[in-house]
This record gives C-alpha cells, structure tokens and sequence, in this order.
C-alpha cells in the first residue's frame, strides 16, 4: 500500500502553486473569481433580470443586486427541482444540499451544480488532505481507509432525475473513484437515512477495517465510537484503529468537545483539523499545525463580502469587500457562487484573525445569539465559557443550549442553560461560577449587564439526563447529518420545547 501514499502524495502536490497564488494575491484572486461568476451567469434567468452583462466592477453589482437570503430565493430553486434549468447558474442542477443547520421544521434546499461540486466542495477536500500531508510528510494516511459520518439523501419525488440529501451524502454520491476506494463503509450504509440502525451497521462494518481517518461532525462520532466500545470492551479507539491518525471535524465547534475525544482517543498520534464545509460550499480549513484558524479559501468559485453585524437586518445592508475588512471585528459572510447564489446571507458569523494571508474563526450564526439584555452573548464566547467551565470542575460535555429568561414583575431576567453532561462536574457551583466569570472575562457587555446582578442575574443552569438532547431531535426528525442541538437562542422556543419533552417523558414513567 506504500504506492497509494506515493501517487496520492504526487497526484495532490499539483495544487501547491495555485495555493501560494491565492495566499499571496487574495485580492486579484478575488477579482478574477467575481468576473467569471459573473460572465458565466449573465445568460441565466437571474442574470438577466440584474442585467450582469453590464456589470463592470463589484460597486456596480453591489448597487443592482440586493442582499438575500433563503427566502429571495426559495421561488427559484422550486422551479429548480420541478426540473427548470438556467435560472440561476447555466449548468444543468441534479444535486440540492438539503440544510438543516438549524432545527428549524423547514429544510432548506441548495442548488449544487457541476463547478461547485468539482471546484468548491471536492477542491476543498483534496486541499484539506495535501495541507495534512505537507505538515505531515512521515503520514500513512492513505494505507487505511477513511470513515465519514456523513448524512442521507433521496430522489427528488418532484423530479425524477435529482437528487437531494446532506451536503456530505452529495459529495459522497460524486467523489472521484480513487476517493470511493479510500473511504468506509460502502455507500448503502454511509448514505442511510435511520440513523439508529446506521450507527449500528457502520460499528459492525468498519469495527476490523484499517481506518487511518474519521470526518465527520462530533456528536455523531462519539455516539459511533461508544457503540464500538460496547461490542469490542475497549475504551479506547486507538485500540481498534491503531494506524487512526486524523480526525477532521466540523458543523459545529470543537471547544466544547476537545476533552472528551482525548479520553476516548488516547493515542499520541491523533491529530485534529477543523473543515468549513457548509451546504452553500467549501470555505475554509485549518492549515497550520499550532493555530486553530481557518484559511479563506478565496479560490473555489466563491465571492465574499463580508457585513457589520450592525448592518444586519437592515433594508439595504451596507458590505465589505476582503480588501476592506478588519481585524476582530464580526462579520455576517455574503456570498456570491458557482451554484447560483448571489449575494446570499450564509447564516455564519466570522472574526478575521490575519489578513496576510486571510485567516478567520467562526463566531456564531446570524440568528443563534442572545441579546435579550444588551449582552451580545455569541456562540464562540459560550463554547469558551463552558470549556473553562469543564476544565476547572473535571467534567465532560455531551451538548447543551441557552435561552434567556425574561424579565417579570417577580425577578430580574437572565440565562438559562440546558446542559447534558457525559461526566458532571465535581462541584456544580463552581460550574456555574466559573462559567459566569469567563463570560465575563471575554464579553463586556455581558460583564456590564452582570455588574452587581443590576441588568442580568447569574446563569441558571438545569442538568439534562444523557440522551435527552438526541430523543429531542429524534422526535423533530433531525437526527444525524447537518442537524444539530443550537447552541444559543434569543427566544425560549427550544428551550421550552426540550423542557416539555423531559416533563412528558418522566412523566410516562410514572
């Protein structure tokens, strides 16, 4: 198996000159990925409305397209799955990404074209692997096989030849065949849509393969690496999988999960990378060893602006081009692609860490914030917190989410946080301080909302019994894939629904 490192060490190296282009002229590249956005789309439906042949510069195009988000454009993309073509990129569309980045009742279905899957999505995969091996150069990755805890996709019923599922079943459904080769389990067990029976078919499948790397978003990867324990009586993955040397993780943050997957991979040679891979494209990735930065990745058919949270929600949103952005400041991404979005709101919230060459973290969602009190409580300060948290009271997190509690004429408001714990704390008040001061410490306007309880009491935490955050989404129908628990909520929808859902399910057992 020594060639399949050699030739894929070969076959992936041939990127490196595009790569130090694009980090070294990321405004040009920009450039050049914006007029041939816009040259390729001026024939669609929608390029003809806004007129993109007379488009010469971004000012103009920032003038005469607005801003959107899912809702501009659900008309198009149903006419896309009845079958209409050229409406919003000229290439024939068969895949949609279906979104569920939130557990929202309402999926959300993203056009995936030919260029974004070839140039955007699988780019981003190979980049990934050629960033691992250059930081890596003794790495045998490519002897074993690679576990993806990926989703589910169907035939479009409307359609007959398209196809929709999790952005992760797509790719698997159109990787390359060298990359088929090197993955596991097959398809018909990656791709199931049940996933109680698929966390269990792929244990039995992949539990004697040679898996030398997983992908995949945590949560998933922890319920799969448990039921590998139960039917082997290990404790530690490195024991099933001795050549396992990567993980890459994504969807959600790491922060919180960090000190969990160290007791359940104890071997020294597990290495860690986070992917920005959403429905909408491939963004980034973490391309250094010591920094858990993500590089934008500014060549892959994708045109970014980037806006001031204060101009979020406003009629007419004032943006940023990459030449004109800041340093920790927090950005909503916009993006314009080769699946056919156009000035599209992403969800995500970004801070620049480095401009040279342009580095980012991921700091929330647009709408998974609490602001209930002028705190401005963002998802990256609450990963920090509960990580502190964890750190200083021995414990381990399995998920959690907040919400605030309003005001009443009784009591002053504040947060309430649901968490599910794999192992408590050994002092659930020094939790709950410790969780409290670290807000404080790294959000001033949380600490001047806390100050002498004035604005906002302490936080309110109630302890969830293991496997209430799955039996929630497995009533919603939101299990596996791109679903997730959402960490923050500036209203208390999920909070009491999750809430409810704990009552009536004790109460069963009365």
């Amino acid at each position: 198996m020594p060639i399949v490192n050699s030739l894929m060490n070969w076959y992936l190296k041939r990127r490196i000159p595009a790569i130090e282009q694009m980090m070294n002229h990321p405004l040009d590249i920009q450039q050049e990925q914006f007029f041939k956005l816009i040259r390729t789309a001026q024939i669609t439906e929608f390029g003809r409305k806004y007129e993109f042949k007379s488009i010469h510069n971004t000012k103009i195009f920032k003038e005469r397209v607005p801003v959107t988000n899912y809702d501009d454009f659900k008309h198009y993309i149903d006419r896309m799955m009845l079958g209409e073509q050229n409406i919003l990129w000229p290439s024939e569309v068969n895949w949609f990404a279906k979104s569920s980045g939130t557990t929202s009742a309402r999926s959300k279905f993203i056009p995936v074209t030919y260029e974004s899957l070839e140039e955007c999505h699988i780019q981003g995969g190979k980049d990934v692997l050629l960033t691992y091996m250059m930081q890596h150069p003794e790495t045998d990755i490519f002897s074993g096989k690679g576990l993806v805890m990926g989703g589910s996709y169907q035939a479009n019923q409307n359609y007959n030849d398209s196809f929709y599922g999790d952005v992760s079943a797509v790719m698997m459904q159109n990787m390359p065949f060298w990359a088929q080769y090197l993955r596991t389990p097959e398809l018909s067990i990656a791709t199931m849509d049940n996933w109680d029976e698929k966390i269990e078919r792929m244990a039995q499948a992949t539990l004697h393969e040679n898996v030398s790397n997983i992908s995949g978003v945590p949560t998933w990867t922890i319920v799969l690496i448990e039921r590998l324990f139960e039917l082997t009586g290990k404790n530690d993955l490195s024991d099933i999988w001795p050549n396992l040397e990567l993980y890459m993780h994504g969807g959600v943050s790491f922060t919180p999960y960090k000190e969990r997957f160290k007791k359940l991979i104890k071997g020294s040679k597990i290495n860690y990378l986070e992917i920005y891979n959403a429905s909408e494209g491939f963004l980034g990735f973490q391309d250094q060893k010591d920094s858990d930065d993500l590089l934008l990745m500014l060549d892959y058919g994708v045109y970014y602006e980037f806006m001031p949270m204060s101009e979020y929600g406003k009629d007419f949103p004032k943006t940023y081009s990459l030449g004109e952005v800041n340093l920790n400041e927090n950005y909503a991404l916009v993006i314009s692609t080769n699946a056919g979005l156009w000035r599209y709101i992403i969800g995500d919230t970004i801070k620049f860490t480095s401009i040279s060459p342009f580095r980012f973290k991921i700091t929330g969602r647009t709408k998974h914030f609490i602001n209930a009190f002028g705190e401005e409580l963002m998802i990256e300060n609450a990963d920090l917190a509960i990580k502190e948290a964890c750190h200083q009271t021995q414990a381990l997190i399995a998920d959690y989410t907040a919400a605030p509690i309003y005001f009443s004429e009784d009591t002053k408001g504040g947060h309430e946080w649901l968490i599910e714990f794999e192992q408590a704390p050994n002092d659930f008040n020094l939790f709950a301080s410790v969780l409290d001061q670290t807000l404080k410490k790294c959000n001033s306007d949380y600490e001047a909302k806390r100050f002498k309880d004035m604005a906002m009491l302490a936080p309110k935490i109630k302890v969830l019994p293991k496997g209430t955050f799955h039996a929630w989404l497995k009533v919603r129908g939101k299990l596996g894939g791109q679903h997730k628990v959402p960490r923050l909520s500036n209203h208390r929808d999920y909070v009491e629904e999750i809430l409810n859902s704990q009552s009536a399910s004790q109460n069963s057992l009365v």
